[in-house]
């Protein structure tokens, strides 16, 4: 690799290169999942979307713990989130975290735009809306299995208060822009992690929050269902693969590239990690699996950060969002 004119290091079509050894299982998985996006352009039923704030401040990655307010700023935006309470304890019901509320959130987004509706249905069976989201009824009925976890953070996730502040400045004034939403005004949840596949006697449905629903329908960012399920388990490459998708189109847009400091990324999307360094790993290994995924995605490599080129396609084409 050698230095460009303008400073900047390309890296082909991944963010970094190494030594050929042979590909693990996981790694397979994602050589075998990125030959069949490159080689099936996305369809309608691939599209998934979501709102653009929650690409610019997302969700914790791990669980914040026994903490009143959670909240993660990107600029001039910040997002925080209150946990609801179980009605049967008073005590909190805890933060939605990790992948599964991304997940939860793409679909939901999705579906919003599709039904035009802020009631959802969410599927006859537990299994079936497993299967919605990306996800498995056979991973166990344990703790640790995804029947479970997702029943825990979807009452998590439609408990939750969350608002958007915004702050600016404009003629030498101060201004604040605040919107308080909840997620769901209603919910029923039929469900048993025990028996997934079982038929419920009644439907598990949501009602979006009014707010919330004109929030995430207003501007969604659309990505490829395939790609999701790919990144499923790591909530660090999902943000990072919505936020490279909503960016990439606006750098192309603009026909200028767009220089993004690991500091600045760190702030972004890195609460949870140790350091910088840490953080900086960690984001350069999810980009790498990204970019399999999103060959439209072109990166390059600058001293203290990364650069979108403004070559960057979109994940998915303008004609196919209109077919939703």
């Amino acid at each position: 690799m050698g230095k460009r004119s303008d400073g900047l290091i390309r890296v082909g079509e991944s963010l970094l290169q190494s030594e050929f050894r042979p590909p693990t299982r996981a790694q397979q998985k994602l050589i075998d999942a990125a030959v069949q996006i490159q080689q099936e352009p996305p369809t309608a039923e691939d599209l998934a979307f979501m709102t653009r704030e929650l690409v610019q401040c997302t969700l914790p990655h791990r669980d914040p713990g026994d903490v009143r307010v959670w909240s993660r700023a990107n600029g001039n935006l910040t997002l925080t989130i209150q946990p609801g309470v179980d009605p049967r304890t008073l005590d909190l019901l805890g933060y939605p975290y990790g992948s599964i509320p991304r997940l939860l959130l793409f679909w939901v987004t999705t579906e919003a735009l599709r039904t035009g509706s802020r009631r959802l249905e969410l599927g006859s069976s537990y299994s079936a809306f497993l299967r919605e989201i990306g996800l498995s009824p056979k991973t166990g009925r344990g703790k640790r299995g995804d029947a479970k976890r997702v029943m825990e953070q979807t009452r998590r996730l439609f408990a939750a208060n969350v608002s958007f502040i915004q702050i600016s400045e404009v003629a030498g004034m101060h201004g604040e822009r605040r919107r308080n939403m909840v997620i769901a005004d209603e919910s029923e949840l039929w469900w048993s992690p025990k028996s997934p596949d079982q038929s419920a006697l009644f439907l598990s449905w949501v009602e979006l929050g009014e707010k919330f629903f004109n929030a995430i329908t207003a501007a969604p960012v659309p990505v490829d269902i395939r790609a999701l399920r790919v990144l499923k388990r790591s909530p660090l490459a999902l943000d990072l693969y919505a936020w490279t998708t909503y960016k990439a189109l606006a750098v192309a847009r603009k026909g200028k590239p767009h220089f993004v400091p690991w500091r600045s990324l760190a702030q972004q999307f890195g609460a949870d990690y140790s350091d910088i360094d840490d953080f900086k790993k960690q984001a350069k290994s999810a980009l790498k699996n990204i970019q399999e995924q999103y060959k439209g995605l072109k990166l390059a490599q600058a001293d203290g950060g990364i650069v979108i080129l403004p070559s960057s396609k979109p994940a998915i084409p303008a004609r196919v969002c209109g077919k939703l």
